[in-house]
């Protein structure tokens, strides 16, 4: 059935798939690949973002959007969001999920759509056991841009300059750089060197991160 969902690729998914079969093949040797899909849930339009991780680099693989404006039923909406949220994971095998956590409104009825429409494409997630991370908008904006007011614009120029997307790559909707945005938030997050500060000492610190010191 023909849609009107958008996206832009910069890697194809058969790209992104196979290098999830040839891990460490490319890029840096000793860094694991990954693949993280970012979400940045809607109603109306639904925002997603695709990239490839190695070591401290990231690249774009896809972005685009599902657009939900043609179904006036909202449990369509939901159901609609499943499948193609389920498409995408299939499609580009993600390891992680990183999807940004809705924000507190003053329209309550609206939020509860929008908590729904982001419990189902978690739901998606786990259903192909995907694991989860949630980040508030706020944190989002602050790991792109440095500020956790920036608008929607300045989230998506800063994107295009770190990635270095082509201009007639980007879409005019700003709902998929939302979800890039996820993604790359993620990708820094987890990126980040493991801290002393949660640990009273290095016994402490030894016993809560066995895996990281094996062999030392």
């Amino acid at each position: 059935m023909p849609t009107s969902d958008s996206k832009t690729n910069i890697a194809t998914p058969a790209d992104a798939s196979s290098s999830l079969h040839e891990r460490g093949t490319r890029g840096e040797a000793s860094s694991p690949e990954r693949i993280i899909l970012g979400i940045d849930p809607g109603t109306t339009i639904m925002g997603y973002g695709v990239l490839r991780v190695c070591g401290r680099k990231a690249e774009m693989i896809t972005m685009g959007v599902i657009d939900l404006r043609k179904y006036a039923d909202h449990y369509l909406k939901l159901g609609r969001i499943f499948e193609r949220i389920t498409g995408i994971i299939e499609s580009y095998l993600p390891d992680e999920l990183a999807i940004e956590a809705p924000f507190f409104g003053k329209n309550v009825q609206s939020m509860l759509k929008l908590g729904r429409a982001q419990g189902v494409a978690m739901a998606a997630a786990i259903s192909r056991q995907v694991p989860i991370k949630e980040y508030a908008p706020m944190q989002i904006k602050m790991a792109i841009t440095g500020n956790g007011s920036s608008s929607k614009e300045q989230v998506a120029y800063m994107l295009r300059q770190m990635l270095k997307i082509p201009e007639d790559a980007m879409l005019p909707w700003l709902d998929a750089t939302d979800g890039l945005a996820a993604a790359y938030c993620h990708f820094i997050e987890s990126s980040r060197p493991v801290s002393l500060s949660h640990a009273k000492s290095w016994k402490d610190f030894a016993r809560q991160n066995k895996d990281k010191i094996h062999g030392l």
